[in-house]
This record gives C-alpha cells, sequence and structure tokens, in this order.
C-alpha cells in the first residue's frame, strides 16, 4: 500500500530516522508535517524544519514545517490542529523525537531527568492525544491511521536499567504508551505501533554516547523502509507490536541488508539497547 496523500505528523523529523521517514513517505507522495525545535541551523547539528522541509518537497511529498517544543501541550495542540486544516487531516504520527543521556543515577542531573521525561514520555502522550480525535476522522473515513513510536520492547530486566535507569525508564515510559494505546483505540480501528533498531543507527545522537563508532552501525534508511512497511499495512490487524527493523523488513521479504550498513559489507555491528 502507498502513502500518497497521507497525512504524516512526525515529531523531531528535522534530521537522523524522524527525517528518514518522512523522505520515505515523501517518495510515495505522501503530505508531512515536520514537527520539531530546530529552526536555525547548527553546526553539531545538520537540519533544521526548514531544510527537511526542502528534502521532502524534492522527495515528491508535500510539506510543512512546523517550530514546536512537544513538552508545551498548547504548542502541540496548536500545531496539530494548523497541520489538519492545511492538509485536511492527519493520518499518520510518529513519535519520534527523544532525548537521551546515558548517565547514572549519581551524575543525571535533574535537569535532564526532567528533559527525557517530558520530551519521551509526556510528548509522546500528549502528541497522542493531540492527534486522537484527527485519527479517529480518518478511520472512520477508511484512511488506514497509524501511531509508531520509535521505543523498544518491554524488557524489565535489570540490565536494561543498571547503567542508566532514568534513560530506560523514559524510553520505557514511551513503550507503555504503545501497550496501553494499542488496546485503547483498537475499537476506533487505529493501530499503534513500536519500532526499534537490532543495531546502532548513524545518528546526530551517537554523539552522546562516549567510544561508540558510528561505522558499525546501519543507515536510518533501515529504518524507515521498516516504518514504510508498517504505516501501509492494516491498520485494524497490525496493532500492538513492538517491531525490531530487520524482523519487519523479513516479514516484507527484504533479507539482503547490506545496503544499510555504514561500511558496506560489514557484518560485525554493535547491537543497540534493550534487546535480549
Amino acid at each position: 500500500m502507498s502513502l500518497s496523500g497521507r497525512t504524516l505528523f512526525i515529531t523531531g523529523g528535522s534530521r537522523g530516522i524522524g527525517l528518514a521517514i518522512a523522505l520515505r513517505a515523501a517518495r510515495d507522495g505522501a503530505n508531512i508535517v515536520i514537527a520539531a525545535k530546530t529552526t536555525e541551523p547548527n553546526p553539531k547539528l545538520p537540519g533544521t524544519i526548514y531544510s527537511a522541509a526542502q528534502g521532502i518537497e524534492q522527495a515528491g511529498g508535500r510539506a510543512l514545517p512546523l517550530a514546536v517544543d512537544i513538552r508545551d501541550e498548547n504548542a502541540v495542540a496548536a500545531a496539530v490542529k494548523q497541520a489538519a486544516e492545511h492538509f485536511g487531516g492527519i493520518d499518520i504520527l510518529v513519535n519520534n523525537a527523544s532525548a537521551i543521556q546515558l548517565s547514572n543515577t549519581e551524575h543525571t542531573a535533574m535537569k535532564r531527568f526532567d528533559l527525557m521525561f517530558g520530551v519521551n514520555v509526556r510528548g509522546t502522550y500528549v502528541c497522542t492525544q493531540a492527534c486522537l480525535p484527527y485519527l479517529k476522522q480518518s478511520a472512520q473515513a477508511g484512511r488506514n491511521p497509524h501511531i509508531l513510536t520509535l521505543s523498544p520492547p518491554l524488557s524489565m530486566q535489570a540490565r536494561w536499567f543498571k547503567d542508566h535507569v532514568a534513560y530506560t525508564m523514559a524510553k520505557y515510559g514511551m513503550s507503555m504508551c504503545v501497550l496501553g494505546h494499542s488496546e485503547e483505540f483498537r475499537p476506533y480501528g487505529i493501530a499503534v505501533n513500536a519500532l526499534w533498531p537490532r543495531t546502532i543507527i548513524n545518528t546526530a545522537a551517537l554523539q552522546v554516547i562516549p567510544g561508540v563508532d558510528a561505522k558499525l552501525g546501519r543507515k536510518p534508511e533501515i529504518m524507515a523502509d521498516a516504518a514504510h512497511c508498517i504505516l501501509a499495512s492494516d491498520a485494524r490487524t497490525t496493532t500492538g507490536n513492538f517491531f525490531v527493523d530487520d524482523e519487519v523488513l523479513a516479514q516484507h521479504g527484504i533479507t539482503e541488508l547490506d545496503s544499510y550498513a555504514v561500511i558496506p559489507g560489514n557484518k560485525n555491528f554493535l547491537p543497540d539497547f534493550f534487546l535480549d
């Protein structure tokens, strides 16, 4: 199924995985709302909402760049309303925005704790709540509405918590939204799923992880292609899943993954967190 004519509201989509998902949908002719904070170029973090919008339009989509801090529920509500009015509705929400700090309890400033919970957990919840009326309308119109959250499978093992309790709780908070909302929204015909990478993904987020070699990862496009497979699936039958990128692709007959490697031919990838 193509995403042509569908409207996606993507948080934090000015770079990285969010932008890759946007560009993949744009190739189908989708409408993309980039809801992110970056409006001015930063030498350390490439990409703004405007450069993302330009790339989306060059790829064949229609773009609406909106400067939004998803911790602010009033700003989110205004952005969602503007997006729906601009494109005639919202069919897909991608909860991509996330904050990370891999520090132990002693070295986690409460400001960073609040940022991770504000963006990851609260932001996911706020955006879901704001988009829900439009996703219901999408379902009623037979437009196959989806919510896709970039968060890991829930695994209550101490080893995933001990080195960075705050970050793990914040990411699992996103996953708990998936767990609960998938059942809550099932009667409406709205799919709610999570997607997580098998390996590290070469994005700007790796800059905050000491000692990680981005060359031992995969490109964001593997997540984008997996997301496309999920978002093009039947919302009534594909919900409540915690997907992993390579497993999704394999289910759709894509098993040759060499093109996604940062270093072609590399087989020695660094695994991402949270996968047993």
